[in-house]
């Protein structure tokens, strides 16, 4: 059944993954992975503790994780294992920004998107909207 509850899990999810849609789309298909992982990771953080193999595997695997489980997320389909991969995102972005400026301020980027995600994944359950949720339904009937 469709219920309020159902629209505002629809909501959140399908605006978390429309950003992170949006956002991974760009940096695969414009900006490129290479170029991401360069530009915004292997050189600012050069200097810092962290192994340049570890900046280049991350650089170029967050653009694709993004891209995906955006895709996912939108489409409602593997919404769990989606915001996994999005929660890890944000959880390496977070530990980036830190090690850069410890101080960062994460009301523009990051605390939007981990409200997002985490008010999605309470409303799984509430969630008639999405490919689960009909897949489930399928399988009842």
């Amino acid at each position: 059944m469709i219920t309020p509850k159902s629209w505002a899990a629809f909501v959140a999810r399908v605006i978390l993954g429309l950003i992170f849609l949006a956002a991974g789309f760009w940096k695969v298909f414009l900006f490129g992975a290479v170029e991401h992982a360069r530009d915004l990771f292997v050189v600012p953080y050069a200097v810092s503790f962290l192994p340049e193999w570890s900046l280049w595997i991350a650089g170029t695997t967050i653009p694709f994780v993004e891209l995906l489980c955006g895709a996912l997320m939108v489409a409602g389909w593997q919404r769990f294992p989606a915001a996994l991969g999005l929660g890890a995102v944000l959880v390496v972005v977070t530990f980036g920004h830190l090690v850069a400026d410890p101080l960062y301020a994460f009301n523009t980027h990051v605390i939007p998107r981990v409200v997002l995600l985490v008010l999605a994944m309470a409303m799984f359950q509430e969630d008639h909207l999405s490919i689960d949720a009909w897949l489930v339904r399928r399988r009842r009937d």
